[in-house]
């Protein structure tokens, strides 16, 4: 079982996107600021990470900057997931290394996909749940779908 790392300061969009990883058979470790986040990947050593990019305690950017410099750290798989949608802030992320930059809202089967391929194996997702999308803004409209809540 993969270890995943969900570094938000969103308490709500942890629990949501731990929900989705459990169900998928992930084991999730979490942290809610950008130092705990760092702290967190030295003393866990998950498999990969999904990071929130506007955290307190410094940044996703500063979190990815210090995951670089490590050699216990450095390997591990980054998934940006972000309601910042400036294109410098993903330009630098990706000059950092990181193996996926996620827009919000995203979907469910979006984020265990990506996490699959990052992990170097085939994805599966409960079809049940595939539509539901998690966004910044709020958790009381319907999806696409109509049947989910976005948060």
């Amino acid at each position: 079982m993969h270890k995943i790392l969900i570094a938000d300061d969103s308490r709500f969009q942890v629990q949501v996107l731990s929900g989705w990883l459990a169900e998928s058979g992930f084991a999730v470790v979490t942290s809610f600021d950008a130092l705990q986040a760092w702290m967190t990947a030295l003393r866990t050593a998950p498999d990969a990470i999904i990071l929130d990019i506007n955290m307190p305690a410094g940044s996703g950017i500063d979190v990815l900057k210090r995951l670089r410099m490590s050699s216990k750290t450095q390997q591990i798989p980054v998934v940006v997931v972000s309601g910042d949608n400036k294109v410098e802030v993903e330009k630098a992320a990706r000059d950092l290394g990181v193996s996926e930059f996620l827009h919000k809202p995203v979907e469910r089967e979006q984020l265990c996909d990506t996490l699959s391929r990052v992990l170097g194996q085939p994805g599966a997702v409960n079809s049940d749940h595939s539509h539901t999308a998690i966004s910044s803004a709020t958790h009381d409209q319907p999806s696409a779908s109509g049947s989910r809540p976005k948060i």
